[in-house]
């Protein structure tokens, strides 16, 4: 997975193997060995990698293309995947989701919408807390 997503954000971003080496201060031959799985960088590389590329490292590391085929996803941006609006407009948060969100059992949500945009869903805690601050600015 690590080759795969370095390989695809430094095409991404326009970046020669070389351009990248030198940002983060290894050989172009050592970049090259990143890509093609022969070597892994250290913790320090890792970091580079992510902050150049403004990706966390765990996504750098372990992040896999699902079936929509979307690269690595920005710092603090997230694909959860696709669900199903079942009969009755129910859909079930991804696990990942709620555990990244803090989302509990019995926890209220609201949901956002603008025809244009898309439907947002906000934990009613955070939501109110965003009210606070607009009203107290």
């Amino acid at each position: 997975m690590f080759h795969d997503n370095l390989i695809s954000l430094r095409k991404l971003n326009g970046m020669s193997q070389e351009q990248l080496a030198e940002k983060i201060g290894v050989s172009r031959q050592t970049l090259s060995k990143y890509e093609t799985g022969e070597a892994l960088p250290d913790i320090g590389k890792c970091r580079a990698l992510a902050d150049v590329f403004n990706v966390s490292m765990d996504d750098l590391v372990n992040y896999e293309k699902g079936p929509e085929g979307l690269n690595v996803p920005p710092r603090g941006k997230h694909m959860f995947g696709v669900v199903k609006v079942g009969d009755k407009g129910q859909i079930v948060i991804p696990a990942k989701a709620r555990k990244v969100f803090n989302i509990e059992p019995g926890d209220n949500l609201i949901v956002l919408g603008d025809e244009a945009q898309g439907i947002a869903i906000i934990a009613e805690k955070n939501f109110m807390h965003l009210m606070e601050q607009i009203k107290n600015n």
